[in-house]
């Protein structure tokens, strides 16, 4: 991040991928030193100052209205997700002070019980930097089955990083899940523009900052892709999956928010009925369910945190 914070950043990476003649301003042949708009021309297109928008862009000015927040989104050709984005980053930059120490994330007992209603479909507990929390048996057989399924139990601590696993970590340095899915590059952008989310509305949270930083060190393709500024929403999305176990399988992961919309969230994978990817779905709930002589008295099939 700039010295000028996430929304100066997301300005400025916005404002460079427009031309001039996208937005129907003509140049007559001249000769431009930067990509994308100048910031006059933004400001224009905005119906608001240069001067003002020059401090927007530079964080120094923290009290925008809804209303030149708008402007300033409909300016720049913003969807629903990125213009919401705009209005969190303004936010966030305007009541920024001292970041406190973030809390421990736990599964909370109704998400539980949720998950554990779910025994037979592929679902997972994500805590907000993209943390497992907890996952039931086709969860952990259809995401990451290589992984030790006691690992949402070990979050680590001052004796090391534990084995919880983190999903961000798994789409980008891990070859198991890279190879897991047939367009990878559309999960890992759609990882991306979720961590860009995250981060707009928890700028000061450290452990998420050292989570991306380290994403940027090890990864060429992530930092290219945070470099970008995309933000994307995971609410719905398709993928098709190249499972070891029961092969080709094409599902649809529903992300699940608390209606407060600051508690883990519930990662849920489907198929359409009668499909082969259901079929292989059930297969999967199959081999992965509790052997009789291991299946404990009361019937608990799910492991949480």
């Amino acid at each position: 991040m700039n010295k000028h914070g996430h929304l100066a950043e997301f300005l400025q990476a916005r404002r460079s991928r427009l031309r001039p003649e996208d937005v129907g301003l003509r140049t007559y042949g001249e000769r431009r030193r930067v990509p994308g708009l100048r910031r006059e021309e933004l400001a224009m297109l905005a119906g608001i100052s240069a001067p003002y928008y020059t401090r927007l862009e530079q964080g120094q000015s923290r009290n925008a209205s809804r209303e030149v927040l708008d402007a300033v989104a409909s300016a720049l050709r913003l969807d629903d997700s990125e213009r919401a984005h705009l209005h969190t980053l303004a936010s966030t930059s305007s009541r920024r002070g001292p970041g406190a120490r973030p809390r421990p994330e736990r599964v909370p007992p109704a998400t539980s019980a949720l998950l554990a209603a779910l025994d037979g479909t592929p679902a997972l507990v994500i805590g907000r930097r993209s943390d497992v929390l907890a996952w039931n048996r086709p969860g952990h057989g259809l995401f990451a089955g290589h992984l030790d399924p006691d690992g949402p139990d070990d979050p680590g601590g001052a004796g090391g990083p534990g084995r919880r696993p983190n999903m961000a970590r798994l789409v980008f340095l891990d070859a198991h899940t890279r190879d897991l899915y047939v367009d990878w590059t559309a999960k890992a952008r759609a990882v991306v523009g979720n961590l860009r989310l995250t981060a707009g509305r928890y700028p000061d949270d450290p452990l998420l900052a050292a989570l991306i930083g380290e994403l940027t060190m090890r990864s060429r393709e992530f930092a290219t892709m945070w470099a970008d500024h995309r933000v994307l929403a995971c609410d719905v999305a398709d993928y098709e999956m190249r499972h070891p176990l029961v092969g080709t399988v094409t599902v649809t992961q529903q992300t699940l928010q608390s209606p407060q919309g600051d508690g883990p969230s519930l990662v849920v994978a489907t198929a359409e009925p009668g499909s082969p990817s259901a079929a292989a779905l059930a297969l999967l709930a199959h081999a992965t369910a509790p052997r009789k002589a291991d299946r404990p008295h009361h019937g608990a099939g799910t492991r949480t945190t």
